[in-house]
């Protein structure tokens, strides 16, 4: 979502190499562009003068630090800027047991499918979280936390009969407590637009369960009408904490920089892609790094231990260090690879790599990839140098591809054998010859 930001961002900061101090003077076109990037993407007027005038008194007249750029030290500020912006410390979730969390929002923000991602996320911190369908007037909407409860292995309660959602709630809280529930979570009902009734039915809910969180989940490509509508829900209800949605898409996310600085509301969670999986607490000082295309190590380390298995990960660098790795142990490690998140999210977390577009081919090869070793049996996988041309032929059929393409796969997965097989025999520079006419030719998908 930030792609744009960063890139313009990047490009202002770009102008001041050179500067031996930073002034007035030659900070002023910086800034002028900076503050150009930040109403560009959507951030509040008021907020981006402010954020550029805060930044401008603590760069002007200081001297460049030794062995530090102007520019190194200017995005130190404006990354620290930033981090108040977004509301400095992680935002956790209020400790009580049981908890209580009321979600409420506009359609289309995506309540019911972050009320499971929430769920999701309770249930790995050792919660035992149970979901109460509250939206008696959405189409389906009860049916579509039901299929996400029983995904997630997260107790249910719904009244298909009623349209009394307060009764709905009690009754709620009451089978969850017989279940041994301690986190219940309500999903309520949105409208196209906010009015009385949507405010006053989730006023009476929240009288009866007493929620100690109430999130708004609110769409990150609604831009400055996010601000708003947070706003009256905050006024209504008394907001305790905000779920930005939709920060995989395209839209230009200044919502997520003006919102906590216009209401005071923090930003608790951010959903980044549609998977229940996809859904991650908000940290400030780890979005201004992305931000600034400094990537997000933190998070990046986070989510590759969540996804792969130490001793499986120790397994296979033994096996890559023995030069004995086989298709079956690629195919292991691309599934591991996957379960991290999209390659563009994973990317967008190394430092310097923010800003590199990866496109929709990277994925497609993924895929690609994944099909054609499954298509073969396991023993092909084992022994590659089985597969002559009608194995091919079969595999190329049964994965979808072409006959070149299971070529082209064999034939990248035997140089990897090679180099690591120079790596054991401390053919280091070789190698590296071999890693640079590879990336020539497309590389090894995954690697």
């Amino acid at each position: 979502m930030f792609e744009s930001l960063t890139e313009k961002l990047s490009s202002a900061l770009r102008n001041l190499r050179g500067v031996g101090k930073l002034s007035e003077e030659n900070m002023a076109t910086a800034l002028a562009e900076v503050r150009a990037a930040l109403l560009t993407a959507d951030v509040h007027f008021k907020v981006a003068r402010e954020f550029t005038e805060r930044v401008q008194a603590q760069c002007a007249g200081q001297e460049v630090l030794k062995g530090v750029t102007p520019g190194q030290q200017i995005i130190k500020i404006i990354h620290d800027e930033l981090v108040k912006l977004l509301g400095e410390g992680a935002t956790e979730l209020n400790a009580a047991r049981p908890l209580r969390v009321m979600m409420v929002g506009l359609h289309g923000s995506g309540k019911t499918t972050s009320t499971a991602k929430l769920g999701r996320l309770l249930k790995k911190r050792g919660y035992k979280p149970f979901v109460v369908a509250c939206d008696v007037h959405r189409p389906a909407a009860i049916d579509q936390l039901e299929i996400l409860a029983k995904q997630e292995e997260l107790g249910f309660y719904a009244d298909r009969e009623s349209k009394d959602v307060p009764a709905i709630g009690v009754a709620g809280v009451a089978a969850a407590t017989a279940q041994g529930a301690d986190a219940v979570l309500f999903d309520t009902a949105g409208r196209l637009q906010i009015d009385e009734g949507l405010v006053d039915e989730v006023k009476r809910l929240g009288a009866v369960t007493r929620p100690q969180e109430v999130f708004l989940v609110a769409d990150g490509a609604l831009g400055q009408e996010a601000v708003n509508v947070a706003k009256v829900f905050h006024d209504a209800l008394n907001l305790t904490g905000l779920v930005l949605t939709k920060l995989d898409g395209d839209a230009r996310g200044g919502a997520s920089l003006s919102i906590k600085s216009v209401t005071g509301i923090p930003i608790k969670f951010i959903g980044t892609g549609e998977k229940t999986d996809d859904f991650e607490t908000f940290y400030p000082d780890r979005l201004a790094s992305r931000i600034l295309g400094m990537g997000d190590v933190v998070s990046l380390v986070e989510k590759a231990k969540e996804s792969i298995d130490e001793k499986e990960a120790e397994r296979m660098a033994e096996k890559m260090r023995k030069a004995d790795f086989n298709l079956e142990d690629f195919l292991a490690q691309l599934q591991a690879v996957k379960k991290m998140g999209s390659m563009q999210s994973i990317v967008g977390m190394i430092p310097g790599m923010s800003g590199v577009q990866l496109g929709d081919g990277a994925e497609q090869q993924m895929v690609r990839t994944e099909a054609i070793i499954k298509s073969m049996t396991f023993q092909e996988r084992r022994k590659p140098e089985l597969l002559n041309g009608s194995r091919r032929q079969r595999i190329a059929n049964g994965s979808g591809t072409k006959i070149s393409d299971v070529n082209q796969l064999l034939k990248q997965f035997q140089q990897m054998q090679k180099m690591m097989k120079m790596m054991k025999g401390g053919g280091s520079k070789k190698m590296m010859r071999q890693l640079e006419a590879m990336r020539g030719k497309g590389g090894f998908p995954g690697m």
